[in-house]
């Protein structure tokens, strides 16, 4: 299975995410794309198996990806600050691949129904989910 994880900023999200699917040793392909350098740089050090930077790699992995993780804001376009564009956040949208978006503050979007947790504890969370979504595919 393919996993896209995409994030910006310092790609702390994205590291934590790898650094977890890893830890668990999911049989997955990761597959890094951040808004810039440093988050790009983040991902690889915390063992992602192939990386890029930028808009076009985003829209470029999403079409194909087997599963997409990032925080909520991937799908949102302006989030982190501006970084995710409108045809990031598009590509994320529209890919046919399964979306885990973690929720996070700084992306300003509120989940009804959502339990409040720290965001280390819905990282934990993702290599069950990850398992359940490859038995589906």
């Amino acid at each position: 299975m393919r996993v896209l994880v995409i994030d910006g900023m310092g790609g702390g999200v994205g590291k934590a995410v790898i650094e977890r699917l890893r830890a668990a040793g999911m049989p997955c392909d990761l597959h890094a794309v951040g808004t810039n350098a440093a988050a790009t740089g983040a991902m690889l050090k915390a063992g992602a198996d192939r990386a890029a930077t930028g808009e076009n790699a985003a829209v470029y992995a999403c079409a194909r990806a087997d599963c997409i993780v990032g925080a909520v804001g991937i799908a949102l376009a302006d989030a982190m600050l501006g970084e995710i564009t409108p045809r990031m956040a598009q590509a994320v949208a529209q890919s046919p691949a399964p979306k885990v978006l973690i929720p996070t503050a700084q992306c300003n979007a509120l989940i009804v129904g959502l339990t409040e947790k720290p965001l280390a504890q819905y990282i934990d969370e993702l290599p069950g989910l990850l398992q359940k979504l490859a038995a589906r595919l």
